[in-house]
């Protein structure tokens, strides 16, 4: 008992106290690719994140090699490294991670493999417009947090604040990467809630390049919330289903506008009504 109340103590005065963690690099062996290095942030509450070949052949069902993936709220790269290796050298990633001290380690990670992948790192987050937020995060040491201030629900309990950069996303790409537009083939959005308010500054990019869409329902969206963003989504052309994981798309379930409360948080897949079956050929 006395060891456990120790540990919590520890625990509540380490999310209190600011502390930039370092790293450490990891190998992992892939078929059909070799051995890829991937940085572990060494913060306490970030999970150790593993490079498998069937979350890097999930990604090769949505995209293909040489296109463009747009990677919104790329945190350390656990999703932006394994894009990166599906598209390959000759494809694009563009990871945006607007916390700095998070940002290092995505810096790091896009460093690695350079006969592999390309990866463009940005310090960057997706607003509106062009200037300076504040977002909120769960420990003093800023694991994990996002654009909090503009979800409905304000007992989200992360009370610890940090100054990022912002800008448009639907103007950045076409002022900096326009010539690679034309095969932007995936945008991923975790922004905490804040998925909807982020497609809704882009309709010209998804009306004309129709990229597939990764989002999340996030926990803490009222119910007018989650219908927007069903509807947003929707409004674009594109059905959405359910994703189990990150490692399969067989048997994806529908979402309709009804399933939005089903459960609390889940990830979905947006794919643009005209582009189906590249995702199913079979449709």
């Amino acid at each position: 008992m006395i060891n456990y109340v120790k540990k919590k103590l520890e625990k509540r005065k380490r999310k209190r106290t600011f502390q930039e963690y370092g790293h450490k690099i990891d190998t992992f062996q892939i078929d059909d690719i070799g051995e890829v290095e991937y940085t572990q942030w060494l913060h306490p509450s970030d999970i150790p994140k593993k490079v498998t070949k069937s979350n890097i052949d999930f990604y090769r069902r949505l995209s293909s090699e040489g296109v463009m993936i747009i990677d919104i709220g790329a945190h350390t790269g656990d999703t932006t490294v394994p894009m990166a290796l599906a598209v390959g050298k000759t494809g694009l990633v563009l990871g945006l991670e607007p916390n700095r001290y998070v940002y290092k380690i995505l810096e790091k990670n896009a460093s690695l493999n350079p006969d592999s992948t390309n990866i463009i790192p940005l310090c960057l987050a997706a607003t509106d417009k062009e200037g300076t937020f504040t977002f909120n995060y769960s420990d003093a040491s800023f694991c994990n947090g996002g654009f909090l201030s503009q979800i409905e629900k304000k007992n989200h309990r992360h009370n610890y604040t940090l100054e990022v950069k912002g800008v448009n996303l639907e103007k950045y790409p076409l002022q900096n990467y326009a010539d690679d537009l034309p095969r932007l083939s995936l945008i991923k959005v975790d922004a905490e809630g804040y998925d909807k308010e982020i497609l809704k500054t882009m309709p010209g990019i998804l009306s004309e390049y129709k990229p597939h869409l990764m989002v999340e329902c996030y926990k803490r969206l009222n119910i007018e919330e989650r219908n927007d963003l069903f509807d947003t989504i929707n409004g674009f052309g594109y059905e959405l289903y359910r994703l189990e994981d990150f490692a399969s798309l067989n048997e994806l379930k529908l979402v309709r506008r009804s399933n939005m409360t089903d459960e609390k948080h889940f990830e979905m897949l947006a794919v643009h009504q005209s582009k189906k079956t590249e995702v199913w050929p079979s449709l």
